[in-house]
């Protein structure tokens, strides 16, 4: 079956590799030089199933009104005269409600949980290094965040998750380094089975596998649109330094993030994603004895702290109203107040650097899988900043999907049909 796969970030390489794995005839197509080149370059590589949930959750709405003003901020919200972003913020809204907020936690964990069982099972097959560690801590800086968390914290002690809730002092049983801490934390929670990795070495490396298996990348070419025809997709129409084509396909599979949306908007397939831009800095170490051993998460700001090998990453805020990829200095700060309080003594601050990426995030926080409506077109999209978290499980899935396999975990919840009707 000849597959066309578009986007090369981290979710569109694990989706080929399934598919080439199924038998089919796969060709990536990515409009940058290399894969893993935006989402997938700079995010916090942290592995959570334990701890991933939407953005919409209860208390959201007055946290984000709480540090509108304020100079160091986990959200950033820019009005726009967008209809796009105001549908998708009414969505959003709706979802913040308690129970929304578990089914789509619930949701969520499924498929996070499947992924991390894929990694280590593809890990067994296709061993290589990719700056790995084990272990997550959430910081709590004062009761009022440890209160927004108690939903989450709940359903972890309900569905058994191991963890393990710490006074702010025995934090630094976990991560010695917080000794150096400019204020210890309020508290803590430890999850022990979760983990981290680089995520870009990860997609590169896995790019090579899929290249030595006889899928073929076709970089530096944009897709344009979609050739659907008699009610089903029959290939893709693309632009590179060659000109224009049109590559036949008999299945197609959209995981190009953000950009997703423009091509199946034309066909009438409803996916409410919008841009949600993190940011993440990157620092060389120098006092391992002061840094982090594994993966934080400052639970106020929304940042993560990473180590990723000799380097740290540090890497969040949700901004949400501009849809270029540029930096602003209001996010670096933030990153850097949430180093500088942890970590002060890690690294060189001046010798960071920075990136930004857009977040293809959906309302309610679930991914988007499985048939798109039109025969022969599938999704794999809307993973926000989880995608990593997501990745081969998702692709897996989806491959499943497309080779008429029935996949391995319930699909309830994750597929298209969520919002329609």
């Amino acid at each position: 079956m000849k597959t066309i796969v578009l986007g090369a970030g981290v979710i569109g390489v694990a989706t080929a590799f399934y598919l080439r794995e199924r038998g089919c005839d796969v060709t990536v197509v990515e409009r940058e030089t290399d894969v893993a080149l935006e989402t997938s370059f700079g995010n916090a590589g942290v592995i959570a199933p334990g701890y991933v949930m939407p953005w919409a959750a209860p208390g959201m709405p007055a946290k984000i009104l709480k540090y509108l003003f304020r100079p160091a901020s986990p959200l950033i919200f820019r009005p726009a005269f967008d209809v796009a972003q105001w549908r998708w913020i009414g969505r959003w809204l709706r979802e913040c409600q308690l129970e929304r907020f578990r089914m789509n936690k619930q949701r969520m964990q499924r498929i996070a949980y499947y992924s991390r069982a894929c990694l280590h099972e593809f890990r067994a097959a296709h061993p290589f290094e990719y700056r790995r560690s084990h272990g997550y801590l959430q910081l709590f800086r004062s009761e009022y965040d440890l209160e927004l968390a108690q939903p989450a914290l709940a359903m972890l002690r309900d569905s058994g998750v191991a963890h393990r809730e710490l006074s702010g002092a025995q934090c630094a049983s976990v991560e010695p380094g917080l000794r150096w801490a400019r204020k210890p934390p309020h508290a803590g929670l430890y999850l022990p089975d979760d983990e981290a990795g680089d995520c870009a070495i990860f997609t590169r490396e896995l790019r090579a596998i899929c290249e030595r298996q006889g899928v073929r990348f076709r970089f530096d070419t944009r897709a344009t649109a979609l050739d659907v025809r008699g009610g089903a997709a029959r290939g893709v129409h693309v632009e590179s330094e060659h000109g224009s084509e049109t590559l036949a396909a008999h299945a197609i599979v959209v995981a190009a993030g953000v950009d997703s949306a423009a091509l199946l908007e034309p066909l009438g397939v409803p996916v409410p994603l919008y841009p949600v831009k993190g940011y993440s800095a990157t620092l060389q170490i120098i006092d391992d004895q002061k840094a982090p051993r594994a993966a934080l998460m400052d639970e106020a700001l929304k940042t993560a702290i990473t180590r990723l090998g000799p380097n740290l990453r540090i890497a969040g805020t949700a901004e949400l109203g501009d849809r270029r990829a540029m930096l602003r200095e209001q996010s670096l700060r933030t990153l850097m107040k949430v180093l500088d309080d942890w970590f002060p003594h890690a690294t060189v601050p001046s010798s960071a650097q920075f990136w930004v990426g857009r977040r293809p995030m959906t309302p309610d926080g679930a991914p988007l899988l499985g048939a798109a409506g039109i025969d022969n077109l599938w999704l794999n999209i809307g993973h926000g900043s989880t995608g990593w978290a997501m990745s081969l499980g998702s692709g897996r899935v989806v491959a499943d999907l497309v080779t008429q396999k029935q996949p391995e975990i319930d699909l309830e919840g994750l597929t298209i049909a969520r919002y329609r009707g």
